[in-house]
């Protein structure tokens, strides 16, 4: 919380007191869509709300370089002063976690916390890392001895957004640029003492009490705090939130596309049922969604669609089995691909990818089932498929041993060489034409 003592010191550039309460914001998990959504309209809200500070607390493994990026300027055009807290203890702020801590003006640490190894992850579906080699001065012009220019570039941009907020903030640049360069991790107590972090505190009370006094620079204008004693509100995520960290959570966007997919394939297959198809395109266009949100590997994708084609296709035109067998390989190895970002929470759950690749088998061999058993089985049609039929006349044979019996559902004229009466059961034994040639059964 952010108050000024004095007028005096109102106008000297101090947080006012009239309002009483410090906004907390409980960011944890892997950093992803809705974790960047969560952050900006929590401090709209606070900002909104009249807070005099936000604490924003940390324990994250990392997370989607996209979504850090929106983090980091949510707190930057924040009007409050943001106060980076890394907390419980035993909670760290690595990967994503280490720039969004650069971006806040005040950075803060619980005991048994960490905070580092920020080198980015390659999100093409690779899973290497970029070149370890460091550039050889800020701003100078000789690129570094790297055999892949996409990674060198990538690194080097990541290092350009630590330093700068690091001098932004006034917090150890070199050993920024190490934590992306080089994965360096350092402990609380070594943060402070390298100028990572401002303060170790064990729980927000005692952070606040510890803040008070201090000068920081926001949005232009240098600040004091004074936070000691003010009250504390917490800021949870909305329905909105919770439903954009449900959708976009690759396991749950893999799933919408493949009841998508299947839903308007079954539709296809029976039209007129709606049913499949209404939920098909709703779950397709949610699932859709989801993508352009995530880093999507587009390989991996082409390779699902080819799978579960090929699967079809051999549901159509069944064969040896040949096509459906290429088509599960193709589509575990898509569905492997999809998502394969390197980065923690953010990959299709292996056991989901087996159960589909188990049905799609099962299904498979049902099929090749159903074609083996039509193979074995002796066709009949024409003649062959009347010869021993049995029926029951329905006129008694005349002299000439001619008369009429309903057959497989059918009337036929039928010749017997006996005399029957009417309601005997006959056996076809041959047929001429239309004329089939009995006895009785």
């Amino acid at each position: 919380m952010l108050a000024a003592s004095t007028t005096a010191q109102d106008a000297a550039g101090n947080v006012p007191r009239s309002n009483d309460f410090v906004a907390r914001i409980d960011l944890s998990g892997p950093i992803g869509p809705a974790a960047a959504e969560y952050v900006d309209d929590s401090l709209r809200r606070a900002t909104r709300d009249g807070a005099t500070a936000i604490v924003l607390q940390l324990d994250t493994p990392g997370g989607l370089s996209d979504s850090m990026r929106e983090i980091i300027a949510s707190i930057l055009a924040s009007p409050r002063p943001v106060i980076g807290y890394v907390a419980p203890s035993g909670a760290r702020a690595a990967s994503a976690g280490t720039y969004i801590l650069y971006a806040c003006p005040v950075a803060a640490m619980a005991p048994a916390t960490h905070v580092g190894a920020a080198t980015p992850v390659s999100l093409d579906g690779s899973g290497s890392l970029p070149s370890m080699n460091p550039p050889a001065t800020p701003g100078s012009t000789t690129p570094p001895p790297s055999s892949d220019a996409e990674s060198t570039k990538v690194l080097n941009d990541a290092v350009a957004s630590i330093r700068s907020l690091a001098q932004l903030n006034g917090r150890n640049a070199d050993w920024a640029a190490k934590a992306v360069q080089g994965a360096a991790t350092l402990t609380a107590d070594e943060a402070v003492q390298l100028h990572v972090a401002d303060l170790i505190a064990p729980d927000v009370a005692t952070l606040l009490l510890r803040l008070q006094g201090r000068h920081v620079h926001v949005g232009g204008q240098d600040l004091t705090l004074h936070l000691a004693g003010l009250s504390v509100r917490d800021y949870a995520p909305n329905w909105r939130t919770h439903l954009l960290a449900l959708v976009t959570h690759p396991t749950i966007a893999y799933l919408l596309l493949l009841a998508g997919m299947y839903g308007l394939v079954l539709e296809a297959f029976h039209p007129g049922v709606f049913v499949p198809g209404v939920a098909g395109a709703i779950c397709l266009l949610v699932g859709l969604y989801a993508l352009q949100l995530l880093p999507v590997n587009y390989a991996g994708l082409a390779l699902m669609l080819l799978g579960i084609g090929l699967v079809l296709a051999e549901a159509l035109m069944p064969s040896v089995g040949a096509i459906g067998i290429g088509g599960v390989i193709a589509f575990v190895i898509g569905s492997i691909m999809l998502f394969d970002t390197g980065v923690p929470g953010y990959s299709v759950n292996l056991g989901v990818i087996a159960g589909m690749a188990l049905g799609a088998v099962a299904v498979l061999a049902v099929l090749l089932r159903l074609v083996a058993r039509s193979r074995r089985t002796r066709t009949f049609n024409g003649d062959a498929q009347m010869l021993l039929a049995t029926g029951e006349l329905t006129q008694p044979t005349d002299a000439h041993g001619d008369g009429w019996a309903r057959i497989s559902g059918e009337q036929w004229r039928v010749h017997s060489e006996t005399a029957l009466p009417a309601g005997t059961r006959v056996r076809v034994v041959g047929r001429e034409g239309l004329l089939l040639r009995v006895t009785r059964a």
